[in-house]
């Protein structure tokens, strides 16, 4: 009995390994189709509800696909004007930067002197030879990711519009599918329960983040920072990455700020006012709104970001918090996983 115990464990670990590699190597072809998914769960509730006031799937599923992809269009380009103008500048922020912080250079740049002459005394004073091995600039990078997101989403679109457009059909195959009454039932009410909570929760954060970057906006506009509009639409993009997305935010305005301001402390303001107004939406905004059923184990959370950045990098930070929606309604409505469920819910009150 132990050893068939130990075969079971070994071969689910071994599953779970390939499982792992078959998601990273496959990457442009599941990506898309987990962003269909997605839209479609999420817009699903609103394209019933239209139904049964009359209106057809196929109408209602056009109108807000297309709707969606042209109000994205739409804003990218109004706002790629002064996207461009912060791209062209971003070769010279460093020499910008270091203008302004001419003081704080000076003193990594005489640790930096010190520490080649330790190591020229290391070496007997060789000069070992070097290799440079030129990388891609992080805003290259940055770019390439960017635009192969966008190209996959389109996709993903696509498939969520016949998705949604089909109406039930799929429902109603995995019906089909079961075998018995019951199974039939929970299969029904597991999906259900997925559409209602993931479209609760990615139109609440979605809500959410553009009030955040509206407040964002006109605290750097007040403050009398440039282009304080996209940085409130960079602050909106940005806040569906948990952890990161605050900090690159944060780290971002700093430099731009402080070359924007003639003084170190107007350029350290603007930072500063884009932290505290994350932190307050991290802490109090978004728990008190989505409630204790949608709120996520910090950990949990955590290790999802992580997880899924290292599978899919930038996409699969995106959707690591849908991911683990989804995840968590269906470990509770699955007997069997509702001790995983409940460690990926929020905190509980303690047994003493």
């Amino acid at each position: 009995m132990d050893d068939t115990r130990k075969i079971k464990n070994l071969l689910i670990g071994i599953l779970l390994i390939l499982s792992f590699g078959a998601v990273y190597f496959a990457r442009d072809m599941l990506l898309p189709i987990v962003i269909g998914i997605l839209v479609a769960l999420t817009l699903s509730p609103i394209v019933r509800g239209l139904a049964r006031a009359g209106i057809p799937e196929v109408i209602s599923a056009i109108v807000l696909i297309f709707g969606a992809t042209i109000l994205c269009a739409g804003g990218v380009y109004a706002l790629s004007g002064p996207a461009a103008d912060i791209i062209e500048r971003a070769p010279h922020l460093g020499t910008d930067l270091r203008a302004k912080l001419g003081f704080l250079f000076d003193s990594l740049e005489a640790v930096q002197d010190a520490t080649d002459e330790v190591e020229s005394l290391t070496n007997g004073g060789g000069q070992a030879p070097t290799v440079a091995i030129e990388q891609p600039s992080l805003l290259a990078f940055a770019a390439g990711s960017v635009a192969s997101f966008f190209s996959l989403g389109f996709v993903g679109m696509i498939l969520a519009l016949f998705i949604l457009a089909s109406g039930d059909l799929f429902y109603v195959k995995l019906v089909n599918a079961l075998p018995n009454l019951s199974d039939k039932k929970l299969a029904v009410k597991t999906v259900r329960d997925v559409e209602r909570r993931l479209s609760r929760y990615l139109l609440t954060i979605t809500l959410i983040n553009a009030g955040l970057g509206l407040c964002i906006a006109g605290s750097l506009y007040w403050l009398g920072l440039p282009n304080a509009i996209l940085w409130g639409v960079f602050a909106f993009a940005l806040n569906f990455l948990p952890f990161v997305g605050a900090m690159i935010g944060v780290a971002a305005v700093g430099v731009y700020s402080i070359i924007a301001f003639d003084t170190l402390g107007l350029g350290l303001s603007a930072p500063a006012i884009y932290l505290l107004l994350t932190s307050l939406e991290g802490q109090f905004v978004t728990p008190a709104i989505l409630g204790r059923r949608l709120e996520m184990n910090t950990v949990s959370v955590f290790l999802a970001v992580i997880i899924w950045s290292w599978l899919w990098s930038l996409p699969g930070a995106l959707m690591a918090v849908p991911f683990l929606v989804v995840t968590k309604v269906i470990c509770d409505n699955v007997q069997p996983l509702a001790t995983f469920g409940d460690f990926l819910g929020a905190r509980t009150k303690q047994i003493v």
